[in-house]
């Protein structure tokens, strides 16, 4: 069975925060889809590693500090689809594909 996911934040004295964008900042996707990745592996109970981001998008800005949540579905043929939710709504899904097998 899957763990629930965990609402978590990102810091906002995260390193890549300065440049992305003065004065605004917001969590830049690479920071985001981390996050993603770290679900996908927990949920998965071993390492995994990761061939591909088949579809990502991103639908809203999350602001440091502001709680979110990544939920995951396992599909066939070492894939995954996510939804990352804040209290406000979905602000990224897609799916990744992956090598190793999940416990």
């Amino acid at each position: 069975m899957p763990e629930q996911a965990r609402w978590q934040t990102i810091a906002a004295d995260h390193p890549a925060l300065p440049g992305h964008f003065p004065g605004n900042p917001i969590v830049p996707g690479v920071v985001l889809l981390s996050q993603v990745w770290d679900a996908v592996c927990r949920e998965a109970g071993t390492p995994l590693h990761c061939t591909g981001w088949p579809s990502v998008k991103f639908l809203a800005p999350l602001l440091p500090g502001v709680p979110f949540r990544v939920d995951v579905e396992f599909g066939a043929a070492q894939s995954a689809k996510f939804v990352c939710r804040t209290a406000a709504g979905t602000i990224a899904q897609g799916s990744v594909r992956f090598s190793g097998e999940k416990t």
